[in-house]
């Protein structure tokens, strides 16, 4: 059993993009199945076309993004729920005056993410 406080978490800098930042809240060392993060991006932030080699589950807490998938671009907000496969590109670009805040869930297994050129 684990329980802690988000504010317990050390937030970092993620180097790709610009704003972005993550809080691992259960790492693959903690949790049998899952790992469980928390992303930021700030306003006028984002995070570049990539690739992972895991699926990505995520849920929006709070601001707005549009965000790439593929070949679907779409506008996410809060409460909005996605569901990303593993190997298909994807991106992210804050939308508005508020910072774009998600949950993010992906399989314990190892994640190859690779940059996508444009």
């Amino acid at each position: 059993m684990i329980k802690k406080a988000v504010s317990e978490v050390v937030s970092v800098d993620q180097k790709a993009g610009a704003g972005v930042s993550m809080k691992m809240l259960l790492s693959p060392t903690e949790a049998e199945n899952f790992a469980m993060r928390q992303f930021s991006i700030k306003v006028g932030g984002y995070m570049p076309l990539h690739t992972n080699s895991v699926e990505h589950e995520q849920f929006v807490l709070q601001g707005k993004a549009k965000v790439t998938v593929g070949d679907e671009v779409f506008e996410a907000k809060k409460g909005d729920i996605l569901y990303i496969p593993a190997n298909v590109p994807h991106m992210y670009e804050t939308i508005g005056d508020e910072d774009y805040e998600f949950l993010c869930l992906v399989p314990k297994k190892d994640d190859v993410i690779s940059m996508v050129s444009c």
